[in-house]
Parts: structure tokens; sequence; C-alpha cells
């Protein structure tokens, strides 16, 4: 076996995987019917691909060859337990048995389907987010747990039972009628929120963002945007992931180091991003009374139309959190919150806020909980309890660039002006 040969194939499974999980997934529940069993298959197909390009090299669409190898394996699975014919009534299309290679338009709308069957009303709300996340946007058991702030023994746990009852109650996998989508739009977009924010900020590796799974919810949105274009929070999700994602290139340094909003160069923000973003939050709040998403895209809004950080409007942003505290009150909101009430009322308001917060179980293991904590502490003078709170902080976190800025603070707070990192 050439070795060259095997390595690009790990490479090419790889990035597949990656890339292209969720959309041969979708593919394959369509043809199988079953969860368990499209997972199964396309588990099946990734382990066939590096066997087979090792061999006869990677092909020009590795994602259409996963998707075609997935749906025969499946179709195999279904013809040789006999239960083809009582299997048939599930597929939603009568060709969509067919091994033609997919368009994009097939693929979003198997995404679509996707999406809606995991958020089926009939699963706990949780199930649902979590499920959807696993599936249809790839997302690891233990960055959905870490968003969840629970155990990944428990975050698999409640994945594996939403797939066995989605099963059980034989729930459909097709986009819902017009008149079953309201009841079913907050949790998908929960989901893509969710999905967008892991690759926000990614949780561990050497880099800050996933654009993958940035781009993969900024699609969503959009694809939701057309099929849902009156609801207003589906309009306020799109502002708020363009308005945040419009910061992107910004966000690190040319060595990868994170760079804090105030100290980010407007000049080079998505300008294109932040105009649509937006009307689309004037459209919004036009609507009604602003939603979550509404309100969290207003408060991007003033960040992105600010002409600098000192000119940014820290009251009306403090105004915008207490009126989503009252209708999501989570206490990620509250500790982003606390950050609003330092630059309005001075770090030690803020101070307080976060020390009530830090009795909250929930956001034991969130490291941005004493990071927070420690700036404030710097903010203070009080050099000695900010480095402890740094140190809890890299205890907690996994991305490489928020620890080598974490690592840089703690060594400015015990040494200012060595530059070194402390001793540990």
């Amino acid at each position: 076996m050439n070795d060259g040969n095997r390595a690009a194939a790990e490479h090419a499974v790889a990035d597949a995987h990656r890339r292209e999980w969720a959309f041969v997934l979708a593919a394959t529940a369509r043809v199988a019917g079953d969860l368990d069993l499209a997972e199964e298959c396309v588990q099946d197909a990734y382990l066939t691909a590096l066997e087979t390009w090792t061999r006869d090299g990677v092909p020009r669409k590795p994602g259409a060859w996963l998707t075609t190898t997935a749906k025969r394996k499946a179709l195999d699975v279904l013809r040789r337990d006999q239960v083809f014919r009582t299997k048939m009534p599930l597929l939603a299309e009568p060709d969509e048995v067919g091994m033609d290679e997919p368009d994009d338009e097939t693929i979003q709308d198997d995404r679509l389907r996707l999406i809606f069957t995991c958020c089926h009303p009939a699963l706990a709300r949780e199930a649902q987010v979590a499920l959807t996340l696993r599936l249809v946007c790839g997302v690891g058991t233990g960055d959905i747990a870490k968003a969840f702030l629970v155990s990944e023994p428990t975050m698999a746990a409640r994945v594996t039972r939403a797939k066995k009852k989605i099963s059980a109650a034989a729930i459909p996998y097709r986009v819902p009628d017009a008149g079953e989508l309201p009841e079913r739009l907050d949790t998908v977009l929960t989901v893509i929120h969710l999905l967008y924010t892991t690759g926000h900020t990614a949780s561990t590796g050497a880099d800050l963002v996933r654009a993958d799974l940035v781009e993969r919810a900024l699609a969503l949105t959009r694809m939701l945007v057309a099929l849902m274009p009156d609801e207003a929070e589906v309009r306020g999700l799109l502002a708020l992931l363009l308005l945040t994602d419009a910061r992107r290139a910004t966000r690190t340094d040319a060595r990868g180091r994170l760079l804090l909003l105030e100290d980010q160069d407007r000049s080079a923000w998505d300008r294109a991003a932040i105009d649509e973003g937006r009307h689309l939050v004037q459209s919004a709040f036009r609507t009604g009374p602003a939603g979550r998403y509404a309100l969290q895209a207003g408060i991007a809004c003033l960040h992105a139309t600010a002409a600098d950080y000192a000119a940014t409007d820290w009251p009306q942003i403090l105004w915008l959190y207490d009126e989503l505290l009252k209708l999501w009150p989570s206490p990620v909101v509250a500790l982003n919150r606390a950050v609003a009430t330092s630059m309005v009322h001075g770090p030690q308001a803020a101070l307080d806020e976060i020390d009530a917060l830090a009795r909250d179980d929930r956001l034991a293991a969130y490291h941005y909980l004493p990071a927070i904590r420690a700036d404030l502490l710097r903010r203070l003078g009080r050099r000695r309890e900010a480095a402890v709170a740094y140190r809890a902080a890299l205890d907690l976190a996994g991305n490489e660039a928020e620890r080598e800025f974490l690592t840089t603070r703690l060594a400015e707070t015990v040494n200012p002006g060595s530059g070194r990192p402390p001793e540990r």
C-alpha cells in the first residue's frame, strides 16, 4: 500500500467528515426512513471510503460519493431485512431511492426535512435541540454538552433516547405543513443559534472559529427566511448572525491571537453584512414586540454600528439585556449583561452580579465566568484575586487562541510589564 495514497485518503475522509457528514446523513435518512439505520450506514460509508480512496484515489466529489454509498447500504439493509415494502411509506417522494448525484437544492431540502424531524414536538425540548445539533449539524456530543452545561454522558443518553423515540413514534421525515411550522420554529432557531455559537468560538483546537459551522448556520437561517419570510424572529436570527459574523476577520491578528472587541480594526468589518443585518433588525422590531433573537440582534447592531468602542451606546445595550432576560432568563445572558453593567455602572457593580452568578451550578464549567470576573478584578486593581480567576478560566478553556490570551493576561497581572507567563 502506498503511504502517500493512504495519507491522502485519510485527509480526504477527515475533511469530508467535517464538511459533508450532515449532508450525507440527511440524504441517507430520506431513503432509510430510520435515523439509527441512516447513521450506521453513513459510518460504514466513511469506513468504505478510506479503503476505496486509498486504492483508487479520492473522487472528484467526495460528498456525492459518500451519499451514494451510504444510500445503497441503507437500501441493502432494508431489502435484506425484508422490510423494504413496509418502509416505503416513510419515503417523502416516489423517486427518493434514486442514486443520481444530489443537486444543491435537494441537499438543502434534505437538511430542512431532517431539522424539522428532529424538532418534532413529541420530543422534549432539550432532546430536540441536542439531536438536531448532533445529526443535522455534525456537532460533537462533547460540544453539545458544553453548550447545555451538562456532562457528555448525560448528553449522549439524551441523543440516544431521542432517536429511539422518533423510530418508535414513526415520526415522518418531511418539512411540516404551514400550520405546523410555528410550534417547531423556536426549537429550530435555538438549534441554528447554538450551531453558530459553536462555530463562532470553537471549544477546542488552535483556530478560534470553525468556519464550516458558521457558514452552515448562516445558510440554514437564510433557508428559513425563504420558507417563513413573515416571521420576525427568523429575520432577527439572521440579523444576529450577520452582525456578529461581520467581525470574523478581525477577531484574531495575523498570528492567530485573540483580539477583544475594543482592539479590532472596525474598518475591516464586513460592511455589507452589517448593512443587511441592520435592515433586518429594523424590520424585526417594526413587526411587533421583539423576541429574544431580535433583541440580541439589536445588541449586536449597536456594537457593529458604533464609530468606535468608546462610542458604543452601553446604556441602550444594558436596557436591551434587561428586556432579553425577561424573555430568556438564562445565566449566560445574565453574565453577558454584567459586562454591559460594568460599562455603565463600573466594574464593582458588575462584580457583585458575577459573584451572585457564580453560585449557579450551571456555570460551574463555563470558562467565561472566571474570565470576566478576572477582567473586572484587574480593572479594580485587585491583581492577586484577578490572577486566581485567570487561572480558573485557563483550567476550563479548551480553545488555544483563548488560552493564549488568558495566559498573556495572567502574565501581565502577576508581572506587569514582564510579558512572561508566570509559573503555575
